[in-house]
């Protein structure tokens, strides 16, 4: 399973991280980036977000032992 993490930083200096399930696999750093910009710039939380931090994708594979 693919988790984006969109990365933003707070008005205290600290980080906030959304993480969604299930990306696809030809996800480009622009189209996460213009998503960001965008929830930041449409008010999209109530407040303490300053800006852009990062974004990754985690590959998470599980291999069952029995």
């Amino acid at each position: 399973m693919k988790t984006l993490r969109m990365k933003f930083a707070t008005d205290e200096g600290n980080t906030f991280t959304i993480s969604l399930n299930y990306v696809r696999d030809n996800l480009a750093s622009g189209e996460v980036e213009t998503v960001m910009e965008s929830m930041l710039d449409n008010d999209f939380f109530a407040e303490g977000l300053a800006g852009l931090a990062g974004a990754d994708v985690v590959d998470r594979t599980v291999s069952p032992l029995f």
